[in-house]
């Protein structure tokens, strides 16, 4: 199938052509047909399969046979809330590119930032909402925003949202809106109270489901080193020896250890940055923008900083510190591998942390290779010594020839 092959309004297509696209994803496949139609769609997708479009497009496409701007005053006819400021202003950005050739007239708002352009911008009129939940119920509290006349509804990363506390917030926007209204509904894993909130916003929904959380990693080849915790940062500065690794995105727990990262690697020589709540909108933009061109060669990251964030062309994320939940480990190392070029994920594992690889390992369906760590090997745990391997002189480190295929002990 060709996006030629559906229906959109001349001038959705003509933007879509813009960005070089010629054949939908899976899940834009899946879902685009039905939401034109007007229906409310539960999708089961993670960052990477192209879902941003998946209810974009449609979005566009019914705004533009219906244009809401013809009527005097815009009212906001489509929200979008999904849970990052970065995952926002990404949204964000596909909206003016689909709709680059309509009239339509999109804005994002998000906290840690100063709302005067934010509601500036909403008195001008805005046909698309794009939004975090703080900020729009602060906006919605003030007067600033109304969402009466509502006509679609898209909530995205539902399940961040979970795990970020705003399931709350969620609910009191969802409380504001028209009951007669399309609602997209976007989660890459369903727990309960997803499954719940799910049923109580969508009317008949089309379920779409797409690339489990466990199978992606599977296209992403994946090592783990083991090590003790006071030694990562050693064996970070050697695996980092390699010149071909010219940009690395790092994984650690929390905002604190992030930072610690940051502070090792500028010391020895090495430009990082850190993303992460704690830092303000602007100095989290500085830093994706300064990784993206390559300024920086490491960028360290939390989950919740991270979630969403396309890097094109990213070879390497290293897994400094294992998430306690196995699903964060596959949305980490999905931020390579995309668009069937190479990826490589690297985990450093501690003692205290056999517990979440053996988690992660049951979950994508495999066991890890273990790689060599003949300067800093974990006390605790044996590992078969090997004769060292030469490091590929190519952009692609070759650590299958480094990695003991047997499988780990975890008793």
């Amino acid at each position: 199938m060709k996006f030629t092959d559906f229906q959109f309004a001349s001038a959705i297509l003509k933007a879509i052509q813009k960005q070089g696209y010629v054949s939908p994803t899976p899940i834009q496949e899946q879902t685009i047909p039905q939401a034109m139609e007007g229906k409310d769609v539960l999708g089961c997708a993670q960052t990477g399969t192209g879902k941003t479009a998946a209810f974009a497009i449609p979005v566009l496409h019914q705004l533009q046979q219906n244009p809401p701007y013809s009527r005097g005053k815009r009212p906001i006819s489509a929200l979008i809330l999904t849970p990052t400021r970065e995952l926002a202003i990404q949204i964000a950005e596909s909206f003016q590119n689909y709709g680059a050739f309509t009239a339509l007239k999109s804005t994002v708002i998000f906290g840690g930032v100063s709302q005067h352009k934010q509601v500036e911008a909403l008195k001008s009129g805005v046909d698309i909402l794009i939004a975090t939940p703080g900020r729009l119920l602060d906006l919605m509290q003030q007067q600033h925003i109304q969402l009466d006349r509502l006509k679609h509804f898209v909530l995205d990363e539902a399940d961040r949202m979970l795990d970020m506390g705003f399931l709350n917030d969620v609910k009191k926007v969802i409380a504001k809106l028209p009951k007669k209204r399309q609602s997209l509904f976007f989660s890459a894993t369903m727990p309960k109270d997803i499954v719940q909130l799910a049923n109580s916003i969508l009317n008949e929904p089309i379920r779409v489901e797409v690339t489990p959380v466990s199978s992606t990693a599977k296209a992403i080849e994946q090592y783990v080193y083991f090590v003790d915790k006071v030694n990562k940062k050693h064996l970070l500065k050697e695996v980092l020896q390699d010149e071909g690794m010219d940009r690395v995105l790092v994984f650690t727990r929390t905002k604190h250890g992030a930072n610690k990262v940051v502070k090792d690697l500028v010391k020895n020589g090495i430009k990082a940055l850190a993303i992460h709540g704690n830092k303000s909108q602007t100095a989290r933009q500085k830093a994706l923008n300064s990784f993206k061109s390559n300024e920086i060669r490491v960028l360290v990251a939390t989950d919740i900083a991270a979630r969403g964030i396309d890097i094109d062309d990213l070879a390497y994320v290293i897994n400094y510190e294992l998430p306690n939940i196995a699903e964060s480990y596959v949305h980490r190392i999905g931020r390579t591998g995309r668009a069937g070029l190479a990826g490589t994920a690297i985990a450093f594992c501690d003692a205290e942390e056999k517990a979440y690889l053996k988690d992660i390992q049951k979950l994508i369906g495999k066991s890890i290779p273990v790689l060599e760590n003949k300067n800093f090997p974990l006390v605790q745990h044996h590992i078969e010594k090997k004769k060292p391997n030469q490091h590929s002189s190519s952009r692609k480190r070759n650590y299958k020839s480094k990695a003991k295929q047997s499988k780990v002990n975890f008793k």
